[in-house]
């Protein structure tokens, strides 16, 4: 085979790819499309929707498509980043109207992560339908958590409109432990917990984790010609910091940084594609953080000039350690860690801090978590969906 003849192939093996991935993504049904399967339950309630702007049926936002449908909405709970999700992250967000459809907002981070019994009071049904990115620290399963729980405790029905876990069949990192608990970890699941929003409600409801061991009232609209081998690349970013699929894919391995002296490239175009601090021993990849509203408004290291590694265009996928060890090598001693407690919290553990601090290898870091992640993996078992 002549050289040229190779070259054609090789185009036009990669035009066919390029040319299929579409209609393999598009082939991805997810709850909230499966429109006839769960519309019709709500002709004549009072519907109260768990949503922000992933929430959508084709290219309309769920609010909007329910009330040309004339269903009687009631009320809007929003997650972190807001309705819109155009907060920055860790931002309080207050309660508002939405100027488009006159239905009252409530924020569910802010002063409260949980509806109260008279926001939910006129209310029949709650329905929530939020593209997760399948990461535990990520905020939104622990809302998920709380509206479960808030309706256990006013005996109203939930109604998830599952989407997919964007990573995929990936199960790794620490197990979280009881101790570690807080908003951006609440369950005994791994940092890659594989299992989308209905799974892992499921989870939630059989394994007694609400409080008091309440049970909440659940329906899953499953997705349709999806399992967790299926790729799916999200069609609306998911939070502000999380722009591309390169970011999604990178953020469990780069999140962790955020408690140390780290910056993960939030104030540039590319966060959660770049890591570096001000110090040349980094690397020779720079940039500089800036003030982006939305986004960033006081990102760390703004306007100074960084210097790391650019990840833009490395295979990502799942919880690469090498990354957090290679930064805490080339970092003077005691200075890395620069707020130890929100590591530990993002890992679930303070293992993993101190085992790095201790110049553990990354096979024994892993070993650490193995017995805790195999328990994790049969439990899974129980609550899958889809095979």
């Amino acid at each position: 085979m002549t050289m040229n003849i190779r070259i054609s192939l090789i185009i036009l093996v990669k035009s066919l790819l390029i040319t299929m991935m579409p209609y393999a993504h598009a082939a991805t049904i997810c709850g909230a499309d499966a429109t006839t399967e769960w519309i019709y339950k709500l002709k004549g309630k009072r519907v109260a929707l768990v949503v922000n702007q992933t929430s959508r049926i084709g290219n309309a936002l769920l609010p909007d498509t329910l009330k040309k449908r004339n269903i009687n909405i009631v009320a809007i709970f929003s997650p972190e980043h807001g309705f819109r999700g155009n907060n920055d992250a860790g931002a309080k967000v207050s309660n508002s109207i939405d100027s488009l459809t006159g239905i009252p907002i409530f924020s569910l981070y802010g002063s409260a992560k949980k509806p109260n019994p008279k926001q939910l009071a006129n209310t029949d049904v709650v329905i929530y339908d939020i593209q997760d990115v399948g990461v535990r620290f990520y905020t939104y399963i622990s809302t998920l958590h709380y509206i479960m729980e808030a309706c256990a405790e006013c005996n109203l029905p939930l109604l998830i409109l599952d989407r997919p876990n964007p990573q995929g069949p990936a199960i790794d990192g620490p197990v979280l432990e009881p101790a570690m608990q807080s908003f951006v970890g609440m369950h005994p699941i791994p940092i890659l917990y594989s299992l989308t929003p209905g799974e892992l409600a499921g989870m939630i409801n059989g394994e007694k984790w609400l409080n008091n061991g309440l049970k909440c009232t659940l329906t899953v609209i499953k997705l349709k010609n999806w399992d967790h081998n299926t790729p799916y690349i999200l069609p609306v970013k998911p939070s502000p910091n999380l722009p591309t699929p390169q970011s999604v894919a990178l953020y469990p391995s780069l999140c962790l940084f955020e408690g140390t002296n780290i910056s993960v490239g939030r104030g540039t175009d590319t966060p959660f594609e770049v890591i570096g601090a001000p110090d040349a021993t980094y690397g020779s990849f720079t940039f500089t953080p800036r003030s982006l509203p939305g986004s960033a408004i006081n990102p760390m290291y703004k306007n100074q000039l960084c210097f790391g590694l650019n990840l833009h265009s490395v295979p990502a996928y799942g919880f690469d350690l090498k990354y957090l060890l290679d930064f805490y090598g080339k970092t003077p001693k005691g200075k890395f860690f620069t707020n130890a407690a929100f590591f530990d919290k993002l890992a679930g553990t303070a293992t993993l801090r101190t085992q790095i601090e201790a110049g553990n290898s990354e096979e024994q870091i892993r070993a650490a978590w193995q017995k805790p992640l195999d328990s994790y993996k049969q439990l899974r078992k129980k609550y899958l969906l889809y095979k």
